[in-house]
């Protein structure tokens, strides 16, 4: 039989009650039914690069909402165009 497998986001929140609230280890390990030598793993992997994570995710947000800017800008470039064309042709 195999052994359950967690999300990243599930394994990062596990730690972040380790190292964020305080919980111990072995208090963790027993509110989620998850094994101490996993919680180990977990943090030695993601504790690698301290916020690697987080700042992963911030980059990636940011990298999205330049793309959503420059298309919304692009938008709003294109509506100003066609309302000054509209009203030449109104008077």
């Amino acid at each position: 039989m195999s052994s359950p497998r967690f999300t990243e986001d599930f394994k990062i929140d596990a730690i972040k009650q380790i190292t964020e609230r305080g919980y111990s280890v072995s208090d963790v390990s027993q509110r989620l039914g998850v094994s101490t030598h996993s919680l180990y793993a977990w943090m030695k992997r993601y504790s690698a690069s301290p916020g690697g994570v987080a700042r992963d995710d911030q980059s990636s947000e940011i990298r999205r909402l330049k793309q959503e800017l420059a298309r919304v800008t692009e938008e709003r470039d294109i509506l100003k165009k066609a309302t000054a064309y509209f009203a030449k042709d109104a008077k």
